[in-house]
């Protein structure tokens, strides 16, 4: 029941800054890269060349992949791609190859053939007994070119964490791959299983180069880098730290509720990035690790490119009907399965508007009134350049240099139906 003598706290607009390095001709700076690796002097004139694309919302996935693909052409081999995402899309070629679609990569955009299967072949065990997936189209390929995000993970902790390394588990090991690294997590460190995978793959499946991708905080190509196999290692650990150097974050470190717009797979693997909201250790509490701490999460809707993939609706305490609707059950409990994070899928509390939720949440912060609360409101955690915040968040002492207050306070506003207006966002996150 909405009650009518609820007093929420005024909300500002407010804009980050962010160290905004960035390239202006992304395939150009992809062709450069290539030819850096001299890859004629290994692949042969009509030698087939399986190149991944993985499911994030990789900025400009659709041009960096032509570029890959133009290059390789360039020297005369006779490249193809294959969906490389693990159990995504459903964990169904279908599925898959819709959302290699919703990035704009089809054959006919992209000039070559597109591979799409969810068999795999077991290629060796590692020291610790473990099978090595591998795409069985890209293993029957001469060669396979790896290409990838580099940027810290959801859910693990290490010098590698999500980029090349994680590409040759768990996307090109699809999705008995990805099921069987997840389940050794239970007996064996993450770093342990990506050296001693990453070392099978390497050895047994021709492996001829990468291309790492790194992004700025306002969703942008900022960095791509061809790596050798044998420097995939070294460089993925140095492209890391700078990843994390330039990851976006929240403005303040202490949230009484955290309002996101939208969460999806397409902005992070478990929907919303836990690097940003503070839950990666915990799925509901900040722990001494995180560099953020929020007291309630309310997931307000889907991403478009998420396709009713909910993952991460469970690290949420709040959310509506409307998102409860939205969503795939059988595309979200897969991955959740897939990746042993039952807890991701399960759902938050639901109300039927925006302004009951936020008036049962703030009655969960402790002894805060609603009107003096710390609450946040971004569009998702891969544009966090323009925000919403309360009176309360801009009186911390520890907030950002150059951070710019656009007008004045307002009382949160909603429409006839109880609900908040989005954040702007330049790209939507779809």
């Amino acid at each position: 029941m909405t009650d009518s003598s609820f007093i929420g706290p005024r909300m500002v607009t407010v804009r980050q800054q962010f160290e905004r390095t960035r390239i202006e001709d992304v395939a150009g700076e992809v062709d450069r890269q290539l030819t850096r690796l001299q890859l004629q002097e290994r692949i042969g004139p009509g030698e087939s060349v399986a190149v991944t694309v993985g499911s994030r919302g990789i900025a400009g996935i659709a041009t960096i992949t032509r570029a890959i693909v133009d290059h390789l052409k360039s020297i005369s081999a006779a490249p193809f791609l294959v969906p490389a995402m693990g159990s995504h899309g459903g964990g169904t070629v279908e599925g898959q190859l819709g959302v290699l679609r919703g990035y704009g990569i089809t054959e006919e955009t992209m000039g070559v053939p597109i591979r799409a299967s969810m068999e795999t072949v077991i290629v060796d065990r590692t020291p610790q007994g473990i099978p090595v997936h591998f795409d069985r189209h890209a293993y029957e390929a001469d060669h396979v070119l790896v290409a990838n995000r580099i940027k810290p993970h959801t859910g693990f902790v290490g010098e590698i964490e999500s980029g090349l390394h994680k590409m040759m588990l768990i996307g090109l090991g699809k999705q008995a791959g990805a099921v069987t690294y997840h389940r050794a997590i239970k007996d064996h460190t993450f770093p342990e299983i990506i050296s001693a995978v990453a070392e099978v793959v390497l050895k047994r499946c021709k492996v001829v180069g990468g291309l790492a991708i790194v992004e700025n905080a306002y969703d942008e190509t900022a960095l791509i880098e061809a790596v050798a196999p044998a420097q995939f290692r070294e460089r993925e650990e140095e492209l890391l730290r700078q990843a994390r150097r330039w990851l976006p974050r929240l403005p303040v470190r202490e949230v009484d509720l955290l309002i996101i717009d939208r969460i999806g797979k397409n902005i992070s693997g478990t929907g919303m990035d836990t690097n940003v909201v503070g839950r990666k250790y915990n799925d509901h509490a900040a722990t001494s690790q995180d560099d953020v701490s929020c007291k309630r999460i309310f997931v307000r809707g889907l991403s478009a490119g998420t396709h009713g993939n909910a993952t991460g609706i469970g690290l949420a305490e709040f959310t509506t009907r409307n998102v409860v609707a939205q969503i795939d059950e059988h595309s979200t409990k897969m991955n959740c399965i897939t990746s042993g994070h039952p807890t991701a899928g399960m759902i938050p509390l639901v109300y039927d508007s925006d302004r009951e939720v936020i008036e049962a949440a703030l009655q969960t912060i402790g002894l805060v009134e609603p009107h003096q609360s710390r609450v946040v409101q971004i569009s998702d955690t891969l544009h966090l350049a323009e925000l919403r915040v309360s009176e309360a968040c801009l009186e911390q002492g520890e907030l950002p240099v150059g951070l710019e207050v656009i007008g004045d306070p307002v009382p949160m506003t909603f429409d006839e139906r109880g609900n908040l207006p989005d954040v702007a966002s330049p790209a939507a996150s779809d």
